[in-house]
Order: structure tokens, then C-alpha cells, then sequence
């Protein structure tokens, strides 16, 4: 199900600058004209929507590097064009996924971001921040070059050729089904009922339609976690005692595509706890099970929950 609208908060702002409307429109002309003029998918346009598919997924087999700009940000007017620059050069040996953080603050927040332009690198699905501000094309070709030996280090050292779209993408994002356009809106518009009642529809029609499954999960998701503090979310769940405080970082790290830690911290809830907090505990694991679909983490992460129920 192509899930093309974005996650946002509603603007309550009483004015509108026209000016930076203009600007920032302006801006998003130029970076959708750099990703249709590259090869397809070398440079991709990421949302909180298409996050999993299209950065976390492609990770396992070709290294991302995140560029997280906004229209106002000047360095971001240096930096965003040089990186184009380089992944149309590199040739599919790395993505460069853009994030504009006004459109995109999920993201802004999931990824602890405190200034831009941000850079991440994602490899395997594992995050790691790579640099803040502009850099000069020979050092950023230097940190590039590092990011793909780490990569191929790993084994991760695929390549996307020309029209190439993953299986993974695929499945994730199917342009031609209507049947999620309701859910899309609703999503673009942030009203979590009606995303969550037109995917509730297509399941009472298609009760094994295991997108419509895992795109309620993912409002939920979405739902839990608006407004939330990722940094004060983590550190409240430091003592590890606190059910609510684990389910809550839990989603903090689901939101940054952290599957490994995410699950490994809900089991840990789920063997040191009883009763209703053991439950919930169970349930959220499972229900995120359905968020992260076919990603690595989840087949070893089964295996352990049933070790801690058994």
C-alpha cells in the first residue's frame, strides 16, 4: 500500500507567512525535481509513513544516509545539493533518503534531532548519527566513504540499479490500491480514528490483509507517541521497573526503527512482571511484532517471547 501523505501535527498557528509558504514550496519543487531527475531510487523523499520500507528495510542490503534539512535552513542549502550530488555519482551504492523536518516532526523528534542539517547513517537497520551542519565536499565524501566500509563490513554492500524497487518496498507501498486512500488521508490530516476506522474497513472485508493490519498498528502507534518527549521517554525508563514507562520507550524505539532494543526491552518487561502489567506488556510486543513486519529482529524476538511466557 503506497502510503504517499505524511504524519503531522495540526498547524494552530493564527497567521500565515505567505512569504515562507512560497519559499518552502519553492524548496520542495527543487528536491522532488533532484529525486525524479536521479536514477530511480537512489534518492528518495522519506516520511514517517514510508520510514520503515524505505529506510529501514532498504538498510539491510544497501547502506541510507539521512539528510534531515528545512526550506528556512541555510547550511541545508549547501549541504542538500552536494549530497544529490554524490548519490547520483555513487551509483546506487548508497541511498539518500531527505527528511524536511517542519513536514516531518516525528521524525525530527524519533531521531533526537537538535539542529539541522542532521545527517544519520542507517546500515542494517541500526541508526547512527553521522554529522551536524555542512560539510565541504571532501570531507563529506571522507564520511561517506566510511559509512560504506562500515557497511561492507557487515556484509551490507548491495547495490540499487537504475529502476530497481525492493520486494520489501513493494509490499509495504502499493501505488495502485485504493482501498487505503481513506486511511492515507486520514493519516496526511493526523485524525487517528478515521486512519484507524477506513483500515478497520478494509479488515472486516479482508480480514488476512496483513498491510491493512500492519497500517493500524502503526496509527496506534502514531496515536501513542504524538507530542511525546523521546529523550525524557528513554530516561524515565532507566530503572526498569516501570511498566508504563518501558511501554512508552518501547514505542520511542519502534518510532527510530530500533527493533532490536525495542523488543529486547518489552521481553524484559514481560519476564519481570505479573499479572495486568505482564499482559500488557505481551500485547504490546506482539502488536509491534505486526509494525516491523519482515525486519530481522522480529523471528529471534518471537523466539525469546515465547521463552518468557513458557
Amino acid at each position: 500500500m503506497r502510503h504517499n501523505g505524511r504524519v503531522s501535527t495540526p498547524n494552530f498557528a493564527g497567521a500565515v507567512d505567505l512569504g515562507a509558504i512560497a519559499a518552502q514550496k519553492d524548496q520542495q519543487r527543487k528536491t522532488d525535481a533532484a529525486v525524479e531527475g536521479a536514477p530511480a531510487g537512489l534518492i528518495i523523499n522519506a516520511t514517517a509513513v514510508n520510514l520503515q520500507a524505505e529506510v529501514m528495510d532498504r538498510s539491510m542490503t544497501v547502506p541510507v544516509i539521512l539528510d534531515l534539512w528545512a526550506t528556512w535552513c541555510e547550511p541545508c542549502k549547501q549541504l542538500s545539493p552536494l549530497l544529490e550530488q554524490l548519490a547520483a555519482e555513487y551509483a546506487g551504492r548508497w541511498i539518500l533518503a531527505k527528511v524536511d523536518v517542519d513536514a516531518e516532526q516525528q521524525i525530527a523528534a524519533a531521531f533526537q534531532v537538535q539542529s539541522i542539517p542532521s545527517v544519520f547513517a542507517v546500515i542494517g537497520g541500526q541508526v547512527a548519527p553521522l554529522f551536524q551542519g555542512a560539510l565541504p565536499e571532501s570531507q563529506l565524501r571522507q564520511a561517506i566513504d566510511k559509512v560504506l566500509e562500515i557497511a561492507a563490513s557487515q556484509g551490507i554492500d548491495g547495490a540499487v540499479q537504475g529502476e530497481e524497487v525492493s520486494d520489501d518496498v513493494d509490499a509495504e507501498l502499493d501505488a495502485g490500491d485504493p482501498r487505503f486512500d481513506a486511511a492515507v488521508d486520514a493519516i496526511d490530516a493526523g485524525d487517528w480514528p478515521a486512519a484507524r476506522a477506513a483500515y478497520r474497513k478494509i479488515l472486516d472485508e479482508s480480514p488476512a490483509d496483513s498491510d491493512a493490519a500492519a497500517g493500524l498498528a502503526t496509527v496506534d502507534l502514531y496515536e501513542r507517541t504524538e507530542g511525546l518527549d523521546p529523550v525524557a521517554a528513554l530516561q524515565s525508563a532507566s530503572s526498569g521497573e516501570d511498566v508504563d514507562a518501558q511501554l512508552m520507550a518501547a514505542d520511542v524505539e519502534a518510532l527510530q526503527g530500533n527493533w532490536s532494543a525495542c523488543f529486547t526491552r518489552l521481553i524484559d518487561a514481560v519476564r519481570q512482571s505479573v499479572g495486568d502489567d505482564r499482559e500488557r506488556a505481551r500485547t504490546r510486543t506482539v502488536e509491534l511484532f505486526t509494525v516491523a513486519g519482515d525486519d530481522p529482529a522480529v523471528a529471534s524476538a518471537r523466539t525469546a517471547l515465547a521463552s518468557a511466557l513458557f
